[in-house]
């Protein structure tokens, strides 16, 4: 398990094109809720964590939005992300540990969950939604889609169900939305919920 917390495994794996559960294009949940943002909304500050082939950001960057932060800590999928969009601002592109990001340097209105979370060492949930938490403004919201399965293997990508989630997510996030996806992507109907939640945290 400790192979999936080093940046060589994911290296290894974007070169070799084995990310097994890349749709190869923004998932239509997310593209659903991107479209129904308000105008307002495309000057936020934007973390994409573990973007890995981030066709969401992509896809968040030619609709305008401005302020977008992709994070990955394989150098792979960011080269290839900026050869496909080079007016994309290369500030924005951060090839680090998300686990490593300073919350005194990085706050963001709202963060877009795209098979992160299922990327991760189980074991490291907990991390990661301090981690969200510390990363997130006050009341900032943390939105998208987490795997309603268990995949039953010990390599990524991992399940988990909705009691779960709750129990790692709700000593931070006021949980708004956890159900059930209807949009989803063919390959994974049935399979995805839907999240919204918002920081606890005041200030």
């Amino acid at each position: 398990m400790d192979s999936v917390n080093q940046a060589e495994f994911w290296q290894q794996r974007y070169e070799q094109d084995s990310i097994n559960w890349d749709m190869g294009e923004i998932s239509p949940p997310l593209k659903a809720y991107i479209d129904q943002l308000p105008e307002s909304a495309k000057n936020q500050a934007i973390l994409v964590a573990g973007a890995g082939n981030a066709y969401e950001v992509g896809y968040l960057h030619e609709q305008g939005f401005t302020n977008v932060t992709l994070v990955d800590f394989a150098p792979a999928p960011i080269k290839a992300f900026a050869e496909r969009y080079p007016s994309f601002p290369p500030e924005h592109l951060i090839c680090a540990d998300f686990f490593d990001l300073s919350p005194s340097n990085y706050q963001f209105d709202w963060v877009l969950e795209q098979t992160f979370f299922c990327a991760i060492d189980p074991i490291r949930r907990d991390d990661y939604v301090k981690q969200m938490a510390a990363l997130l403004k006050p009341k900032g919201r943390l939105v998208g889609l987490l795997f309603d399965k268990n995949f039953g293997r010990a390599e990524p990508p991992f399940g988990g169900s909705t009691n779960e989630y709750r129990q790692h997510f709700a000593p931070y996030f006021d949980i708004e939305i956890m159900e059930p996806c209807y949009n989803s992507h063919p390959a994974r109907q049935g399979s995805e919920l839907f999240v919204m939640m918002h920081n606890q945290r005041q200030h």
